[in-house]
């Protein structure tokens, strides 16, 4: 009998509440750690439209606010590893042995593919998307730091998140609801699929932008297609 069937629903519960309390104490430290540091995060944030001192606000409330969505993001950065230990030490009792070794290789994997695709968006991506915007129809436009830092904050999320494929295909191939060589026949229909998620994780509707996000996710589908062959296993007799 495994740990986990030993406990009651009183006890799991018990144990979920102390879990997210130290989780959200990681967060509570990270965002202290990170209030000093919120002005190097702000403007490392506005160096796609040129600096801080391109934005301008337009309420009294406006800047506190952009400081406290900085200190919460960086806050969330530093506590993720806390986090993430936190929800590994709660679910780990009810897994067995080899999928704990998955987990052991996949978090690590996850990590590295969500981070690529957040710099990819930074680095790629703005660049070429924030002068389209601005520059539209030419109208003068001066961003509002709210409006901005949301906007390239959950764009860097959306795309970190669209990284994240291969492990879901992964995992889908790993309970048999996908297998490689599916994958492989509806390479169209994955390209199509592609285009559509690019076009709307895109922030311009130009073709080069799309293309930029078109590339790495064909790639990552490829990547997709060598991960649910590593997970495939032959139907049993």
């Amino acid at each position: 009998m495994s740990e986990e069937a030993g406990q009651t629903i009183l006890e799991h519960i018990e144990e979920l509440r102390r879990r997210l309390f130290r989780a959200l104490l990681a967060l509570a430290a990270g965002a202290l750690v990170s209030a000093v540091f919120a002005q190097q995060l702000l403007e490392w944030l506005a160096r796609p439209v040129g600096g801080l001192e391109n934005l301008e606000a337009i309420e009294v409330t406006e800047n506190v606010g952009v400081f406290m969505q900085a200190v919460l993001l960086g806050g969330a950065i530093l506590a993720m590893p806390v986090i993430l230990y936190q929800l590994w030490q709660f679910i780990s009792p009810g897994l067995l042995p080899y999928e704990r070794r998955y987990v052991y290789l996949l978090v690590p994997f996850a990590t590295v593919l969500f981070l690529s695709g957040v710099f990819f968006a930074y680095f790629v991506m703005l660049p070429a998307a924030i002068p389209f915007l601005l520059g539209f129809i030419s109208i003068p436009t001066r961003p509002r730091p709210a409006n901005y830092i949301s906007f390239i904050t959950n764009l860097m999320f959306w795309v970190g998140l669209s990284f994240e494929t291969p492990l879901l295909v992964f995992f889908l191939a790993k309970v048999q609801v996908v297998d490689y060589r599916m994958l492989a026949r509806n390479w169209r229909v994955a390209l199509f699929l592609i285009a559509v998620l690019a076009a709307v994780v895109t922030p311009t509707p130009d073709p080069v932008n799309m293309g930029l996000v078109m590339l790495p996710l064909t790639l990552l589908y490829g990547l997709s297609i060598l991960l649910a062959r590593i997970a495939y296993r032959p139907p049993e007799e």
